[in-house]
């Protein structure tokens, strides 16, 4: 962990970085809960209850850092049903508890919470919580928080293009019509800004099905930390690195031009 000088270091470095250096979407992949638990001598369960505490850290940062307009957590992906399901039971009661027990504290931070992904297989108790929670939130105009749940990239493009399709065959819309603007617009993240940095716990280097067509073009940021050892201060050294790298969107740098 790091001292307190290293950490009084890293928010005055982020105090100073100027607007348009912030990421304004941020996306993460919450790996590693599973690997925490089992270094401790835990349940890979208890993992996933230390998890669920740093989520409500680090969405309290970032609401209340200001800059940042929306975060996305993979909280469960459509692949992870294959776990044993005694762990499966217990991630959807974590959910659905989260999902109560966070509500005061989303409105008075005022968090906007809204889900991405396929809602078939979703226990319908953990269901209802989830959206009553997104018709509490609806009216807030904070941070958005886009939970990620029974969420596939491959899916959600196969439902986009399923969508499409539908169009074409009834004859409302033309093939030579289709563009990446249409596309994008029927994601599950239609209207959405595109994250422009991806933080990935636990020191894996890959995307895993997270949000394909939108991290394009996002920085992508890894530390060897689990989830449950992430922290405000992990994110503060992300946001400053990120703000460090020029981005050019296939063009040629300041320096090269």
């Amino acid at each position: 962990m790091p001292s307190s000088a290293a950490t009084d270091d890293l928010a005055k470095r982020l105090a100073a970085l100027p607007s348009e250096r912030w990421p304004r979407h941020i996306a993460i992949i919450m790996d590693g809960n599973g690997r925490w638990a089992q270094r401790q001598g835990m349940p890979r369960v208890e993992g996933h209850n230390r998890g669920g505490g740093v989520v409500r850290a680090i969405t309290r940062e970032c609401a209340r850092l200001g800059h940042i307009e929306q975060l996305t957590l993979y909280c469960l992906s459509s692949e992870n049903w294959k776990r044993p399901a005694e762990e499966l039971a217990f991630l959807m009661q974590l959910l659905k508890s989260y999902l109560v027990d966070e509500r005061p504290i989303m409105m008075e931070d005022n968090v906007r919470v809204g889900m991405i992904g396929r809602r078939e297989g979703i226990p319908d108790d953990a269901l209802e919580e989830l959206d009553r929670t997104v018709a509490l939130s609806a009216e807030n105009t904070g941070l958005r928080l886009n939970l990620a749940i029974n969420y596939g990239g491959r899916g959600e493009i196969a439902d986009a293009v399923r969508s499409i399709a539908g169009e074409v065959a009834a004859g409302g819309l033309q093939p030579d019509q289709i563009d990446e603007g249409m596309i994008a617009r029927n994601l599950y993240t239609a209207g959405a800004a595109d994250p422009d940095l991806l933080i990935r716990t636990a020191g894996e280097m890959r995307i895993s099905n997270f949000l394909l067509w939108q991290i394009s073009y996002a920085e992508i940021w890894v530390t060897d930390r689990c989830w449950p050892d992430f922290d405000e201060g992990a994110l503060h050294e992300a946001i400053i690195d990120y703000a460090s790298r020029e981005r050019r969107f296939g063009g040629l740098s300041s320096v090269s031009s």
